[in-house]
């Protein structure tokens, strides 16, 4: 009998240890959870690098732009556009932006799963996709501009030619005289 109840108490303290570390993964994460996380992940630097690696494309866009209209633009646009767009990208509050974000990973993640994020990103692994993450977004963001800059033009010369349409089919159209109303 004795047996029987140290069976049913070791029984019952590991069901409820497991009850108790269920519910501590299945917490909200916490402001200080996230910001761990978001120190392992190298978080500031790879927002900057991201930035760098996002504004080489766009300055590339602006160039292609510039080359089309060059005729209608003025002779120093191209560097006035890149002083403009590099001290844009420079002016942007890493830090505020960074503490906006925190609340969305609040709501979607527990505690749990930012711990399970941290013990990846801690590793040998997640410590190169760290790494590596902002040339494959630099090169993946190259190989996708064509694709979006091909179907941006299609989607303008499409509404540009509804806009016509539309433009046309009002003017032949005879204006409508408002009807009267009875009194």
């Amino acid at each position: 009998m004795k047996r029987l109840m140290i069976v049913m108490a070791a029984c019952l303290a590991l069901a409820s240890a497991g009850a108790a570390q269920q519910t501590a993964a299945d917490t909200p994460a916490t402001k200080e959870d996230v910001q761990k996380y978001l120190e392992v992940m190298h978080s500031r630097e790879m927002m900057t690098k991201m930035m760098e690696a996002m504004s080489k494309p766009m300055h590339q866009m602006m160039r292609e732009q510039y080359l089309k209209d060059k005729d209608k633009l003025p002779p120093d646009f191209e560097e006035r556009m890149t002083k403009q767009m590099d001290e844009y990208m420079k002016s942007l509050p890493l830090e505020e932006m960074l503490q906006a974000m925190v609340p969305a990973y609040q709501k979607h993640l527990t505690k749990g799963d930012i711990e399970g994020l941290v013990a990846f990103y801690s590793s040998p692994t997640g410590q190169k996709l760290i790494k590596e993450l902002p040339a494959i977004t630099a090169e993946a963001m190259q190989a996708v501009m064509p694709i979006i800059r091909q179907k941006m033009d299609a989607m303008s010369q499409r509404m540009q030619q509804e806009v016509a349409q539309m433009v046309k089919d009002s003017k032949s159209k005879p204006a409508e005289k408002p009807q009267a109303t009875p009194n």
